[in-house]
């Protein structure tokens, strides 16, 4: 396999949809098809299922992948390392979806006035040299420095009945119609909210953003990362009846990242802060 091959899955493995990967790659839907095709060949298995609108990703490719991503990081690492020297340090931050832009400004205020010799440059999704994620979506052989933990919260629009409902319990939840998350990590630790209505959802959302969407629509309620939750102007929040819900945002890292010197030291300054 070669980095066209690898950078044409990675494309379609994003977008779902052969069209959009083709234009996001300037290429034809048949050398771009071609091209997936060769590369399901060569690894013997399939990696995309052609739907009416779209693709569906097998589990092969899921396993794929974050293994692809990091294969053409680790490419532009090494040409970077013999092309001709240049004044700033490059340093590439991946920053995966559904981070509120607080957490990644926090970020970049360490990196600013420190590492002004610092070239940095931001990309969506599992990219990078480190990158500002979850906990719970790290790779197996990644390690992962904590930064913050958030809150889980009950969204809502605002002029919902909770706004005036006193304290709650989470069996006053169960008759109200939720947007759910049946592909995310957080599904099963959300489903003793949702009491009966867990097998009838009123919509499904593959990400928190996406899901607040839905809320603000009218579709229904949704658990949701505070700080998300906090940046809608129509929607409101409260907390979570029982114990709190917490995820842990920080940098995800594979051990020899820290070859680069950018990262080093960006580390270095995270645990001395």
């Amino acid at each position: 396999m070669d980095k066209r091959q690898l950078s044409a899955f990675i494309s379609v493995f994003e977008e779902r949809n052969i069209t959009r990967a083709a234009e996001q790659l300037s290429l034809t839907q048949p050398a771009l098809s071609a091209t997936v095709k060769a590369l399901e060949e060569e690894l013997g298995t399939q990696l995309f299922v052609r739907k009416p609108r779209g693709v569906e990703v097998t589990e092969d490719a899921r396993a794929l992948y974050p293994h692809a991503c990091r294969m053409i990081q680790d490419m532009a690492t090494l040409t970077s390392r013999f092309r001709k020297r240049q004044d700033k340090a490059p340093l590439t931050i991946g920053v995966e979806q559904d981070i509120a832009s607080p957490y990644l400004n926090s970020l970049l205020q360490q990196i600013s006035p420190e590492m002004t010799d610092t070239l940095v440059t931001l990309t969506p999704g599992c990219t990078g040299d480190i990158r500002l994620g979850c906990e719970s979506l790290r790779c197996e052989d990644e390690l992962f420095m904590p930064l913050f933990d958030e809150e889980y919260v009950l969204a809502y629009p605002t002029l919902h009945p909770l706004s005036e409902a006193g304290e709650l319990t989470a069996e006053q939840l169960y008759s109200f119609p939720w947007v759910m998350y049946p592909t995310h990590d957080s599904h099963q630790r959300f489903l003793p909210f949702y009491g009966p209505s867990a097998g009838a959802p009123s919509a499904n959302a593959g990400s928190f953003t996406l899901a607040l969407d839905l809320v603000e629509a009218g579709f229904g309620l949704a658990i949701a990362p505070h700080s998300l939750v906090e940046s809608r102007c129509d929607l409101r929040s409260r907390a979570l009846p029982g114990y709190p819900l917490l995820r842990r945002v920080g940098i995800c890292y594979a051990v020899q990242a820290v070859e680069n010197p950018a990262v080093n030291r960006l580390l270095e300054g995270l645990n001395g802060a």
